[in-house]
């Protein structure tokens, strides 16, 4: 019964006096994080945005922008994707983009409000004759006076520093979901793939953005260990995106029965309370939220979001969506 309050000390400013190893101060187990689910909800929502307002302002969403490099044809089997090769989507294969497109797209998502640029491409893990112009693509976006981040599957020895030397902000690598399900999602790679990338990336100095995805038919145990293997990471993500499952025909996940609404805002609150410097990304799935379901995510503590109207292959709010809800809601963009 005293997990709770120790979770919860755990997240005041006495606790995090540095800027990111307040995330890594202590070790969550699986059973704390359950009673945090386990909390009425009111409870848990007010804690969570009791720590939010300790890290954070309240009133403040970072909005980002996220562009399919490369679409289509991987070869692992990621039961959610439409990009994989194994999977009967009506998703037609592209190669990379040229850079001068990439810097486009970039530019006008910077003119609409966006602070940080994500790039995706649909490998297993990029050759090197990918990543130059993968490379370059980075050094492009930042002379715009944009953040940047890519998502390129698992990196080899010594890619990770080439991004750093690009001056890559963020690299994005996903823990999808907990350890003991995860052979449920994916089996063409583990997590500790996942996990020994995330430790390359780090390495090289560079951010980390993971979280995961909601909703695979997974238990609330799941959810809670999924929460806890990122909350444990040393130090924690600095963004944490999370996604709710977006079910595309013609994957493994197309049937599959998702969360209520409820439930993912308690994962977006225990994700805030575990993780209280880092940003929790309102990812994939936010189309088919209504106004309200993405305010109560706010309220738990989400304070970062993909802006733009498509996600890598999936729809996303059209823009002017997003600025009439921020208008309701009173919320500034970072």
């Amino acid at each position: 019964m005293n997990a709770i309050p120790q979770a919860l000390s755990a997240c005041s400013p006495a606790a995090s006096s540095s800027v990111q190893p307040a995330a890594a101060a202590r070790k969550w187990t699986v059973a704390e994080i359950e009673a945090l689910f386990a909390l009425p909800f009111m409870d848990l929502v007010w804690r969570a945005q009791q720590v939010h307002r300790e890290h954070f302002d309240a009133n403040e969403i970072q909005r980002s922008t996220l562009l399919s490099v490369k679409t289509g044809g991987c070869s692992e089997d990621c039961g959610y994707c439409s990009q994989s090769a194994r999977n009967k989507t009506e998703l037609e294969r592209e190669k990379l983009l040229p850079v001068a497109d990439v810097v486009a797209a970039a530019r006008a998502a910077k003119a609409k409000g966006a602070s940080r640029f994500c790039m995706g491409a649909a490998w297993r893990g990029p050759k090197d004759k990918d990543l130059e112009p993968v490379l370059e693509m980075i050094r492009e976006v930042k002379a715009l006076g944009m953040q940047t981040c890519v998502t390129l599957g698992m990196l080899k020895d010594g890619q990770a520093e080439q991004l750093a030397d690009a001056g890559l902000d963020y690299y994005n690598h996903n823990l999808d979901t907990a350890a003991e399900f995860y052979a449920n999602v994916i089996t063409t790679h583990s997590q500790q793939d996942r996990i020994d990338t995330i430790g390359e990336v780090r390495k090289a100095g560079i951010n980390v953005c993971s979280g995961g995805i909601i909703g695979m038919g997974e238990s609330r145990r799941n959810r809670a260990a999924l929460i806890a293997q990122l909350a444990n990471l040393s130090p924690a993500p600095e963004s944490v995106p999370i996604n709710n499952l977006v079910a595309i025909p013609g994957t493994p996940m197309a049937g599959v029965k998702g969360v209520d609404n409820f439930e993912f805002v308690r994962t977006i609150a225990a994700a805030r309370i575990t993780m209280p410097t880092s940003f929790v990304r309102l990812s994939a799935g936010r189309e088919a939220m209504s106004d309200e379901l993405q305010a109560l995510c706010f309220l738990a503590g989400a304070n970062s979001m993909f802006y733009g109207d498509k996600l890598l292959t999936t729809g996303n709010p059209d823009v002017s969506r997003d600025e009439a809800l921020f208008e309701k809601l009173g919320l500034r963009p970072i």
